[in-house]
Order: C-alpha cells, then sequence, then structure tokens
C-alpha cells in the first residue's frame, strides 16, 4: 500500500493520526533534502496507529463523574463516552419540581461529557509522532 493511499485509509479512522501523518510529511520535507520513503512513512503510520490504539483502551477504562446541584445529581461515565450510572438523590425529587430536576440532570450531563473530553485530550496528548530525522540505511 503506497504512503499516500495509506494516509486516506488512516485518516477516515482517526482524525488525530491523519494530522500527525501530515505533520510528518512537513516536517520531513522541510527538515530533510530526500522525502521520507514510502516504507518509512507507512512503518511510522503503524507505530501512531499502534500508540492510538492504546491510548483508546486507556480512554475506555478512565471513568469520571460530572454533577450538578452541588453533588445531587451525579453522572459516572467512561472516557469514551458510554454512560455507567445516574444517581439522584431521592431528596431532590419531588413531583413540582421536575423541570429543575431535568435541568440537574443536563447539567451532570454536561459536566460529565466535558469531564470526557478533558480525559481523551490528556490521553491523545501522550501520542508522539516518531521522529522524522530517522532514516533507514
Amino acid at each position: 500500500m503506497g504512503a499516500r493511499r495509506a494516509l486516506i485509509v488512516f485518516s477516515r479512522h482517526s482524525p488525530v493520526l491523519w494530522h500527525q501523518m501530515k505533520k510528518l510529511e512537513s516536517e520531513s520535507a522541510a527538515a530533510m533534502t530526500e522525502p521520507l520513503s514510502s516504507e518509512q512513512l507507512l512503518r511510522q503510520a503503524q507505530e501512531l496507529q499502534e500508540q492510538l490504539s492504546e491510548q483508546r483502551k486507556q480512554i475506555s477504562s478512565t471513568v469520571v463523574e460530572g454533577s450538578a446541584g452541588g453533588g445531587v445529581v451525579r453522572v459516572g461515565m467512561r472516557a469514551d463516552g458510554t454512560v455507567l450510572k445516574v444517581h439522584i438523590d431521592p431528596d431532590v425529587v419531588h413531583i413540582s419540581e421536575i423541570d429543575m430536576l431535568e435541568d440537574l440532570v443536563a447539567a451532570a450531563f454536561r459536566d460529565a461529557l466535558r469531564r470526557c473530553g478533558n480525559a481523551q485530550a490528556a490521553a491523545m496528548t501522550r501520542v508522539d509522532a516518531p521522529s522524522t530525522t530517522e532514516r533507514e540505511v
């Protein structure tokens, strides 16, 4: 598979990988007189894909909790967005205040999703692009 085709295939699966590979291409063009070979680009793409796979595993095992109303409504989620639990303090469940309860549940979900995004971003910053100065001899 050619390097350009590999980039196209990988870009469908991971925008992060696509941007890392585009960065590698631009760095290699600027830093070296000879561009990386297709095999080198493919090897680097495979290394990045392995790193991303490890980070996805870590993300799916990270649990976050969002809350609202001082903790009376809590939402537990995996960092990949899978909802694990919703807790509502029974003391705040009043039929006359259902609108407030709905707002608290929505706020807790937003808080949990924000925390998911933070966990994902933290995991992805640990994905390093392979050095473009490496050359096969």
